[in-house]
């Protein structure tokens, strides 16, 4: 049985990487998925090939998450076109770098705009739209646990910032049975950063399980929040990282 059978998704940012293996696994499990994307069209038109392969409907959408109108209009579009919303997977990211003398104010507001705003109005225009008993599901991040290295001050607060706002939102939305939750993926073999990268072996060290995670490990567990295993489980941080908060 299809655990998310006649459910609709939204996924932001999910033309690649950790979003993109949302994106079909939840199709995988049923579920009819729309995504956005910022630049990657025809990565974005690919994961909507595959959803289309499982039998759903896809739907990718151009969207900056930093933008406000743009991201409450992905939300929109995605419950008219489909005629409703269950989930939604706050996952649209950035990964600034460096120390707190090399950040300039221009690169804490884009964060910030992308890592909380953006996650933050998703969610405003969601709730209209999203039905009882549905999921908001936020992709955070391992240096929201421990940060062992410099250089990340700025993402680790930023993704800091989604722990409070889940633990709001699911007494905010608890009533109608909406279940809202982050999960914290570790060093993810992406595009963005490649387990044979440059830093890759130094990341390794601090992992209790040795190894990069594959996308899909981090969207097993999003499906599981999505699923009827997750109707019980809100206002938590749930890691995915092989250990390194450990």
């Amino acid at each position: 049985m299809e655990p998310l059978a006649g459910k609709v998704a939204l996924v932001t940012g999910g033309s690649r990487g950790i979003g993109a293996a949302i994106a079909r696994k939840l199709a995988q499990d049923g579920a009819d998925v729309a995504l956005t994307y910022l630049r990657a069209e025809r990565r974005a038109e690919a994961v909507v090939r595959d959803v289309a392969a499982l039998g759903r409907r896809g739907l990718a959408l151009a969207a900056d998450s930093a933008d406000p109108e743009a991201v409450t209009a992905a939300v929109r579009r995605t419950a008219a076109e489909f005629g409703r919303l269950d989930i939604l997977v706050n996952n649209a990211g950035v990964f600034p770098y460096g120390s707190i003398e090399e950040t300039s104010l221009r690169d804490v507001d884009h964060t910030l705009a992308v890592h909380v705003r953006g996650v933050y109005v998703a969610i405003r225009a969601a709730v209209p739209h999203l039905a009882d008993g549905g999921r908001v599901i936020s992709i955070g991040s391992c240096f929201a646990e421990r940060v062992p290295y410099p250089g990340v001050a700025l993402y680790a607060m930023s993704k800091s910032a989604l722990v409070g706002l889940t633990r709001g939102l699911a007494r905010d939305l608890g009533g109608r049975g909406i279940t809202v939750n982050v999960v914290h993926p570790g060093s993810t073999d992406t595009d963005m950063n490649p387990a044979d990268g440059e830093t890759a072996e130094a990341e390794r060290g601090h992992i209790a399980l040795g190894r990069y995670a594959d996308p899909a490990e981090i969207a097993d567990t999003v499906s599981h929040l999505a699923g009827p295993g997750g109707r019980y489980i809100t206002g938590t941080s749930i890691s995915v990282d092989g250990g390194f908060a450990a």
